[in-house]
């Protein structure tokens, strides 16, 4: 086989998910840069994909802080692609992530992309209490990602967008010429004091 593009073949897995999931609806794909990163090690220990919000709580672009005796305004990157402002930026860790098996690399999927607010205003979804981005429980966060994965399999209706999910990264790799897929530096906040 030819190229395997696999952040090409995440966006329309993306859609395909926003379109069918209730729980996921109220996400734009158009409004997500998907991306893959290199991880160092190899083996499936370890974090498989991570979030990067472009606006704070809220949905604000800009935030003030005290520091000490000084005020400093911390303000986010604005990212464009395709003529669309960019809200989230997701990245895929490779080959840790392709060396899952489908249901976790689908589990991973729906974990970053139940990440995003409700409101879809650039923030993440925030739960009550300490931890935040995952409520009182990872663990029970990630059994509601296996329900809505369930789910979704139960009804999903286009195996072909699955495609490029089965297998390790050493199976891609004899099924395909080559992998490619979109790199993207990590947006960085700015601050200035005022």
């Amino acid at each position: 086989m030819g190229v395997l593009n696999v952040t090409r073949e995440l966006e329309r897995l993306i859609a395909h998910v926003t379109d069918r999931v209730p729980e996921l609806a109220h996400i734009d794909p158009t409004r997500l840069l998907v991306c893959v990163s290199s991880t160092r090690g190899t083996g499936v220990r370890g974090t498989y994909a991570r979030i990067h919000p472009l606006r704070f709580p809220g949905g604000a672009r800009s935030v003030e802080r005290r520091r000490g005796r000084h005020t400093w305004v911390s303000t986010m990157p604005t990212i464009v692609h395709r003529q669309v402002e960019i809200l989230y930026i997701i990245y895929f860790l490779v080959p840790r992530f392709l060396d899952l098996s489908l249901r976790e690399k689908l589990i991973t999927v729906f974990h970053e992309l139940y990440h995003i607010s409700p409101a879809f205003d650039g923030d993440i979804r925030r739960f009550p209490g300490r931890n935040y981005a995952h409520g009182s429980s990872t663990r029970r966060y990630n059994t509601r990602m296996g329900e809505l994965v369930d789910l979704y399999l139960a009804d999903h209706g286009s195996p072909e967008l699955l495609a490029f999910l089965e297998g390790d990264m050493a199976e891609l790799r004899s099924r395909h010429r080559t992998l490619v897929g979109r790199r993207f530096p990590v947006p960085r906040i700015t601050s200035e004091r005022v």
